[in-house]
């Protein structure tokens, strides 16, 4: 199955109505397809500068690894040389702290969240629910 333009989109809304319902702080999500490209982006009004680039880091480095970032952030713990290689060989697009979210279906990934705007665990519960009401599988790693 390949990642839908509505299927995206209703990602995004779900989101944000997530954050809405739990008072979050203004964000910015990114939805990206399993090859990167990007299906879907909204930054509520009031998002802090370069959300949008903290989100799409965090979306990037879990499709590019194929682990959401939750795990990255343990990996970076761990191995901080690999996680600032891997980093410089995606072009800088990795953010390892938890708000990147693979979207699965079938056990195959089909693309990937990022959230960026409140606090990390926050920006991850924002993914998941986004993905999980699309009727997808979450994985945060």
């Amino acid at each position: 199955m390949s990642l839908s333009l509505e299927i995206a989109q209703k990602i995004v809304a779900s989101a944000l109505a997530y954050a809405q319902k739990q008072s979050l702080k203004p964000l910015a999500i990114v939805v990206l397809d399993d090859r990167g490209a990007m299906k879907a982006f909204a930054a509520q009004d009031g998002t802090s500068l370069k959300r949008d680039d903290l989100a799409l880091g965090k979306a990037r480095g879990a499709l590019a690894l194929g682990i959401g970032t939750r795990a990255l952030m343990k990996r970076a713990e761990q191995q901080p040389y690999f996680i600032s290689a891997a980093g410089a060989a995606i072009g800088g697009a990795l953010i390892p702290v938890p708000g990147g979210v693979l979207i699965k279906q079938a056990g195959a990934i089909v693309g990937a969240v990022g959230v960026s705007g409140d606090t990390s665990d926050n920006d991850e519960a924002a993914a998941v629910a986004g993905i999980t009401d699309a009727g997808l599988d979450a994985d945060i790693g």
